[in-house]
């Protein structure tokens, strides 16, 4: 029989006293939090850190040697008791596991102490993992499929015998966060058993080792408050367990955490199965005679079968607890104390949804292994109250103090936490903390929630290169079904290889010569050409065009002989075309080959004024036993070698220019990832020519480990690589080793463009790639590197269907960005916004829809929503804004005539500072008073396409007359009903079958898209009312950019 002890708890609701049993983030963490709450009057952290013993945080107190134990041995437990009982403490709350499997909070427990967490028994779900796999079992917790064993022959010979995938290898008992090792295949996982069970090297908590199937899937943690009775879920979190960005290198206590979780990796209904989960665990326990009071934390992997349990802690975690306890907005002591006491049905349990969260971890030199170096952490300002700024928290760790100065002496150092509207907003905000403020050796990832953050620049509107116009697949059916075949009927004597390889070949053999065979190849730059004429900028475009064929063609192994030119335009202007051939010429030096003709077509009709277009082709020479690629020779466990990129080069430019419309930017203003440089020379950088370092290299005894090249243009690396691969072996790409330029992940950002996308439309910094043998990679690099290129191993080759894998892609997509954006202050918080005013009397989802397009980092908005003012009291919007963090004014018309209530309104707004008034869903009309102090700053939306269908009713009435057509229109606001200026119109279908709802409900969804651009554009200037009331458009173009 179990018998437990219903702990005295402390009625005080004033001066109380808290003591925190831990030294980490975490307990930092939770006195912080704690140290906010009026009732809360000492708090002590025991044995704390350098930070927490020093007093920075209000209310914490140092012992000073007053206590002096050992939280994890019961011979202390007596002392401390005591102790606690003289110093009136009225919670004591224990942050990691050893003391909870020693049994301090059983023994409190019983002094009458209370003690938030769970006893020695009901903790045994995290100390012995042989247990909680029964328990699972038994309750019908949906687990892994496991085995546990007390020797190393019976888990080996388990491990080879399984049906399943048994790569996972635990020890049972508590490892200090290192007992779990996930191998790669069975011979680790055989060397894991041994390392654990025959050297000992987790000593008791190794004697039994717990054998898994390997999962595959996301990993999401999910923290629940319970008194054993009542669940309450906290916000599902994702950490980063290992040491390097991309989720590689060692495991670690946690590099990083962030919440909350994009939906489309935890749906609600999963985070909901999770919490049902959760709380059968509790009520299993319950039934055992194990109640369990305080945090139980889940470790979930999300798998196509569904969510799977791989463990329970029985504490809040680290770092989860650093995301998580600034997004709640109760009072932490009281849900505390009424877990203590099972009363947390009654408790008030809040978190603020509408805010991102990101924990990035300063880590020591050699973490996760043992340092002795202890480095002087140096700080730019005082950093009081964790607080370093009113978005960003600290929460130091492994830190000591020495007189003024904090040392960093532990492996965890400091844990940044960054407050955001946007996980992405909230990453830059931790990462400029550590941009400036850091110690000798420091470490830390860039990418840490890179999984949901790529989810805000890749959603349901992402660009695509067929939105662009330009449709790969379409392109694939053209050369698969007309192409080659209209090519191969074109098949005469000496020809080697046709359509389909970098190159054709021709065999002068077969026309009496000896061993050599021709290689040509064509190619143009495509829509590059656009920008070069527009900015007047020709010559880069002359060596773009002689790169993209040498390049082609040296992938066979050819060395380039000749190259012509051919240059066709609608008006001949000899100035530009001699910038592109002065181009031409450089980029023929470059290549050493000769420039010996080429064709200048005048064809007006043809192509407009002031535009031209170019093909270029070139010739080279090979040996016939010196052709490549030669695929048949390409194995299992071959390099895949990378020579850097220039820049874009010269694909994708349809997209880039797309990019660039959308973003508002100009090309001769400074590129935002790169401020040292304008964005069109960026843009431009031409082709990089890569003959002179690869021609040695193929000329030598290399050649023979060389078994093919692939010339990364058009499709990208996930499209080219493949021409040069046989039917059976995929390439593997690891995206870790190389460093993606930061022009393409601002493409990637600013364009919403997903990272599958990116890999099949740029070469993503690798301009070149060569496949060749294991033996020979390193060798071959550092030849490469001797003619002053930057060449790294980037992949491997496995088995397949010849196809390109990447990995890490989101991941290295991620850390480019932050490269530069955590510096760069293109962020919507550096700049100074438009305040905006919205009016609403109603639902308010125009409102949302213009604060969500002012916070979304890649619209680049330059207003701010900064007042909701509604006239109705009970208003839906009222509380959506409030949600979002909004200032809300309510201010009811029914005590004022129109006029009176108008000047309310007016001093409203101008108490705000506003300087632009949105109307969404407001149901008044405005007298002269408002109208005469807004006019020109302030507009409204109205669901028909107006002249037509003025006033009250406008959806109905276009039903009624059966119009085919209706819509939405922005307009500024006048004193006459809907008489305003039009800014922006939106067409919508009206189908025989619709109903004023359905209608009414498409006309919604083109409101939501076009009030917000026509807020934006009256924000920025580029539309305006001008004294007549008529519209006035800076620009066509800018126009154009708000119609799309």
């Amino acid at each position: 029989m179990v018998i437990q002890t219903q702990p005295a708890s402390s009625t005080r609701t004033s001066d109380v006293v808290v003591v925190i049993i831990g030294s980490g983030g975490r307990e930092t963490a939770l006195a912080w939090k704690l140290s906010k709450e009026s009732a809360v009057k000492q708090i002590h952290v025991f044995p704390g850190n350098g930070y927490t013993s020093s007093g920075a945080i209000q209310k914490t107190v140092k012992l000073e040697g007053k206590l002096d134990f050992d939280p994890q041995e019961p011979s202390g437990f007596p002392a401390f008791a005591k102790w606690c009982e003289e110093s009136c403490v009225d919670l004591v709350v224990i942050g990691p596991e050893a003391p909870l499997a020693a049994g301090l909070v059983d023994y409190l427990d019983a002094r009458g102490i209370a003690c938030f967490g769970p006893s020695k028994l009901a903790s045994e779900l995290e100390w012995n993992k042989a247990f909680a796999k029964e328990f699972f079992d038994k309750y019908g917790i949906p687990t892994a499929r496991w085995k546990t064993f007390t020797t190393s022959s019976e888990a080996i010979d388990f491990i080879q015998r399984a049906p399943f995938e048994a790569l996972v290898v635990k020890a049972a008992g508590l490892a200090a966060g290192k007992g779990v090792i996930v191998a790669e295949n069975r011979d680790e996982a055989c060397q894991a058993v041994k390392f654990i069970l025959d050297e000992k090297q987790f000593a008791d908590a190794g004697a039994t080792v717990v054998i898994e199937e390997r999962l595959f899937g996301p990993e999401v943690s999910v923290m629940c408050f319970t008194d054993g009775y009542t669940v309450v879920p906290m916000p599902a979190v994702q950490d980063a367990k290992r040491l390097r960005e991309g989720d590689a290198g060692p495991n670690t206590g946690g590099m990083g955490a962030y919440a909350p979780v994009h939906e489309s990796i935890l749906s609600k209904e999963q985070y909901e199965e999770i919490v049902s989960y959760v709380e059968a665990t509790v009520k299993g326990l319950q039934q055992e005679g194990r109640r369990y009071k305080g945090t139980l934390y889940a470790g979930i992997m999300l798998t196509k079968d569904g969510p799977r349990f791989l463990e329970y802690n029985c504490r809040f975690g680290d770092p989860e607890t650093e995301v998580v306890m600034p997004l709640l907005t109760s009072d932490l002591f009281e849900i505390l104390r009424s877990c203590t006491n099972g009363t947390l049905s009654e408790a008030t349990v809040k978190f603020d949804l509408n805010k991102s969260a990101v924990c990035i971890v300063a880590a020591s030199a050699n973490y996760p292994e043992g340092s002795s170096v202890k480095p002087v952490i140096s700080v730019q300002k005082e950093i009081q109250d964790c607080q370093y700024d009113d978005s960003t928290l600290v929460f130091p760790a492994g830190v000591s103090k020495t007189g003024k100065d904090y040392l960093a002496t532990g492996g965890r150092v400091l844990m940044v936490v960054g407050l955001g509207s946007r996980l992405s907003e909230a990453s830059i905000l931790a990462q400029r903390f550590l941009a400036s403020n850091n110690f000798d050796g420091m470490q830390f990832r860039k990418d840490i929630g890179y999984q949901s953050i790529s989810k805000e620049f890749g959603d349901s509107t992402a660009l695509t290169y067929k939105k662009c116009s330009v449709d790969i697949d379409e392109g694939d059916r053209l050369v698969e079904e007309y192409i080659v075949p209209l090519a191969r009927g074109t098949h005469r004597t000496g020809l080697y290889e046709g359509v389909g390889g970098f190159g054709g070949l021709f065999d002068l053999q077969k026309l009496n010569y000896k061993e050599p065979v021709l290689v040509s190849g064509t190619d143009g730059v495509g829509t590059k050409i656009l920008i070069a004429e527009d900015l007047n900028q020709h010559e880069q475009i002359g060596i773009d065009l002689v790169a993209m064929s040498v390049n082609d063609i040296l992938t066979h192994n050819a060395e380039p002989l000749f190259f012509l030119d051919y240059f066709a335009t609608g008006k001949l202007k000899a100035d530009d075309a001699g910038l592109v051939i002065k181009g031409i010429a450089e980029g023929c030096k470059q290549a050493n080959c000769a420039l010996i003709g080429g064709e200048t077509a005048e064809m007006p009709g043809m192509y407009p004024g002031g535009r031209y277009d170019l093909a270029g082709f070139a010739v080279g020479i090979v040996e016939k036993q010196q052709i490549l690629p030669k695929i048949s020779d390409v194995k299992e466990g071959d390099v895949v070698i990378g020579i850097a990129s220039s820049g874009i080069h010269s694909n994708g430019y349809s997209l880039v220019r797309k990019v660039v419309e959308q973003s508002g930017i100009s090309f001769d203003q400074s590129a935002p990832f790169n401020p040292q440089q304008k964005l069109s020379t960026e843009l431009l950088a031409p082709t990089k020519i890569y003959v002179s370092c690869l021609l040695p290299l193929l000329r030598s005894d290399y050649l023979k480990e060389i078994r093919g090249m692939a010339h990364i243009t058009g499709g990208g690396l996930t499209e080219n690589i493949p021409r040069i691969l046989p039917e059976h072996l995929d390439a593997v790409l690891d995206c870790q080793q190389w460093s993606i330029p930061p022009v393409f992940s601002w493409l990637s950002s600013e364009g919403k463009v997903v990272a599958e996308e990116m890999a099949r439309t740029f070469n993503l910094g690798i301009g070149m790639v060569l496949i060749v043998s294991k033996s020979s990679a390193d060798s071959i690099v550092d030849a490469i590197r001797y003619h002053k290129e930057t060449a790294m191993k980037i992949g491997t080759i496995v088995k397949g269907e010849k196809k390109v894998q990447i990995t890490q892609l989101r991941s290295a997509l991620i850390s480019s960005w932050m490269t530069w954006a955590a510096i760069k202050n293109w962020n919507p918080i550096c700049v100074k916004k438009k305040r905006i005013g919205i009016l609403i009397s109603g639902t308010g989802s125009n409102m949302e829809a213009l604060a969500e397009f002012s916070r979304l980092p890649a619209n680049r908005s330059v207003v701010e929503v900064v007042v909701v003012i509604s006239n109705v009291p009970s208003a839906e919007g009222i509380e959506k804004a409030r949600r979002r963090g909004i200032p809300v004014e309510v201010i009811s018309h029914k005590p004022f005539s129109r006029e009176e209530y108008d000047r309310k309104i007016n001093q409203m707004l101008e108490s705000y500072n506003v300087e632009l008034v949105c109307l969404a869903g407001y149901m008044r009309i405005c007298s002269a008073v408002f109208v005469e102090k807004w006019r020109g700053r302030c507009i409204n939306t109205h669901p028909a396409l107006l002249p037509a269908f003025k006033g009250k009713d406008a959806v109905q009435m276009a039903l009624d007359e059966r119009v085919r057509v209706s819509g939405c229109t922005v307009h500024f606001v006048e004193e006459k009903v809907d008489a305003g200026a039009i800014v922006l119109q939106g067409s919508v279908n009206v189908y025989p079958e619709d109903t004023h709802d359905s209608l009414q409900s498409r006309i919604k969804d083109v409101e939501h898209k076009i009030f917000p651009k026509a807020m934006e554009a009256v924000a920025r200037q580029d539309v305006a009312r001008n004294d007549l009331g008529e519209v006035i458009w800076k620009d066509p173009e800018s126009y154009r950019k708000y119609c799309m």
